[in-house]
């Protein structure tokens, strides 16, 4: 019978084992939290594996049956809607049995993922790399994410935006470490292909959009890489044709690596994990009286009560539309600068400094999470949530402004004024995370307040799929409408010879990745303006419109009637578990 009581063999996890004793430091509780956070955030920096993923068996260039950008994308965007799905099943969970046991189980979910994903890519198994890293993997983001904020909000009541901001914190800024270590261990583990000789001295043909190099064994299928792509090979390469098959990215060995050290730091944080014991409260600290017309509140509303009131579902439209705007940017945010800038300031703009780009998003991002929310603390949630909507609004419609001047006209200037646009903007992206906790603890009170965050984030979910599906097939169709217009200038002639195929053929041979915008560049007529760096000008409008929506929402928030709140006299009748 008390093995029951305490949970059975499991019971040492539950939160009535890891309550702290008497003169415990708070402050020690932050650090497991960020721990967490640094390994989940990792997520965050997923436009690296793009690269390595989409051309894993041609290595050096795409081969036409490596995976398209879209698919790869989507394995982002699945783990990120299983976050919000896990969080939202777990949240009373988190509630009942507390932080360490949600942390424990995080990290069997989000390392294992790790290590499904690296027996997918090793099999070049599409389904398995979504299963693992996507689905799994995702429910470890969603239990990881969850369970140190409500314990953190209960370890200072005294500053909930800053405590929200520390538990989150670490999340953004989880690509700062990922982004430079996954490239380490893609550059270890990767294996150059076969190199079979410059261009014009291997015989080619082209059958069914695909590529073949006629040799002594027998027509091998090929890729044929230029001199950047061949630069970008471990220990370099040169420009010329390379054998698909015979390389590795490095992708599969790193995802196991990985799974394996994140596994181990996110058990030994969730072990380090106390929660105050009933009634506790910062020594000296008084809870301020609520306003009468304020939106902090000092009652509380049950969890499922919440979702009945219409300040939960303007919550969860300010999130999704803030993250949707934001999400589908990161995923693609490596390709996004090299297609943007890359081609106009290719001295610049090298696969170095897109990387640098990405390691950036994550610093700015997590900044932006501590600043935001420890400034709510003093001007309140909802006017940092209008600055978010109207300053965002204005940087989301400048991008295509500097990436379309900045085609036509190649500057520093237009370079700078993208990167800093695209900066503040993640600052936000990452504050409205990090500040949501606090204004739902405002509205409906400490409670539920990690149900209830649990709950909102399938805003989270759903931005997952709404983001990375605008940017992709907005992308996608101006891609197909650039290569129409550029396929009609090029001399019928000179496209023969290029691509070992008539002019007629034109779709399958950009289905099988042969034929490309800027290959296509390469026999345009002289004054042909490249239409990369416009290719993402759509998306951005439609960013910038989701945020005024967002902005009405946030503008129309008032405090929870009293009619949701709890009925404290039954409440207090009701036996303690």
């Amino acid at each position: 019978m008390s093995n029951v009581k305490s949970g059975g063999a499991f019971g040492f996890l539950r939160k009535d084992h890891i309550v702290a004793k008497p003169g415990f430091n708070r402050w020690l509780v932050p650090p497991a939290s960020i721990a967490i956070h640094l390994c989940i955030g990792s997520v965050y920096a997923w436009s690296v594996f793009n690269p390595a993923l989409t051309k894993q068996l041609g290595v050096v260039a795409p081969a036409a049956d490596d995976w398209s950008l879209a698919s790869v994308v989507w394995i982002f965007s699945v783990a990120i809607v299983f976050l919000g799905l896990s969080a939202a099943f777990a949240g009373r969970w988190l509630e009942e049995v507390g932080p360490r046991m949600v942390g424990v189980v995080a990290a069997i979910c989000w390392g294992g993922g790790f290590v499904i994903g690296s027996v997918g890519i090793a099999t070049h198994q599409l389904w398995l790399v979504y299963l693992g890293y996507g689905v799994i993997g995702g429910c470890g983001l969603g239990l990881g994410y969850v369970s140190p904020v409500s314990t953190l909000i209960r370890w200072f009541p005294d500053r909930r935006g800053m405590a929200t901001g520390l538990a989150i914190m670490g999340f953004g800024g989880g690509a700062i470490i990922a982004t430079p270590l996954k490239g380490w261990l893609m550059q270890t583990f990767a294996k150059a292909p076969e190199f079979l000789g410059a261009q014009e001295t291997v015989t080619l043909v082209t059958e069914g959009g695909r590529q073949f190099a006629e040799t002594a064994a027998g027509k091998v299928e090929v890729v044929v890489a230029s001199a950047a792509q061949a630069a970008a090979l471990p220990g370099g390469g040169e420009a010329g044709v390379y054998a698909v098959g015979t390389g590795n990215t490095g992708a599969a060995a790193t995802f196991l690596a990985l799974g394996i050290g994140y596994f181990v730091v996110m058990i030994v944080a969730a072990f380090l994990y106390r929660v105050p014991a009933p009634g506790w409260k910062p020594a000296g600290w008084q809870p301020k009286p609520a306003a009468a017309n304020g939106l902090i509140t000092s009652a509380n509303v049950d969890i499922n009560q919440a979702l009945k009131t219409p300040q939960f579902w303007q919550l969860w439209i300010m999130l999704c539309f803030n993250v949707t705007a934001g999400i589908g940017v990161i995923g693609v945010a490596k390709t996004m600068m090299s297609e943007i800038f890359g081609t106009t300031m290719p001295l610049v703009v090298t696969a170095a400094f897109a990387s640098t780009y990405v390691l950036m998003i994550s610093v700015f991002n997590m900044l932006g999470r501590f600043f935001w929310a420890s400034t709510s603390d003093y001007i309140g949630r909802k006017p940092t949530y209008m600055i978010f909507f109207l300053l965002g609004t204005l940087l989301y419609l400048s991008i295509p402004y500097f990436a379309s001047t900045g085609s036509a006209s190649p500057s520093m200037f237009y370079l700078v004024g993208f990167y800093i646009a695209t900066m503040v903007i993640f600052t936000m992206y990452g504050g409205g995370f990090a500040t949501i906790p606090a204004y739902i603890a405002d509205l409906f009170g400490t409670m539920h307040v990690g149900g209830i965050h649990g709950r909102i984030l399938t805003a989270w979910s759903t931005a997952g799929v709404l983001g990375p599906l605008a940017i992709t097939s907005l992308r996608d169709m101006s891609v197909g409408s650039a290569i129409r217009d550029l396929a009609s200038r090029v001399d019928p002639a000179a496209f023969s010879e290029k691509f070992g195929a008539p002019l007629d053929q034109l779709d399958s041979l950009v289905a099988a990745k042969t034929v490309t915008i800027a290959r296509l560049m390469e026999i345009a007529p002289a004054g042909t303006i490249d239409p990369t760096p416009s290719l993402y000008n759509t998306t951005m409008y439609a960013m910038a419109a989701l945020l005024v929506i967002a902005f009405i929402a946030n503008m129309l928030m008032r405090p929870v009637k009293e009619h949701h709140h709890h009925d404290e006299p039954k409440l207090a009748r009701v036996p303690a578990e």
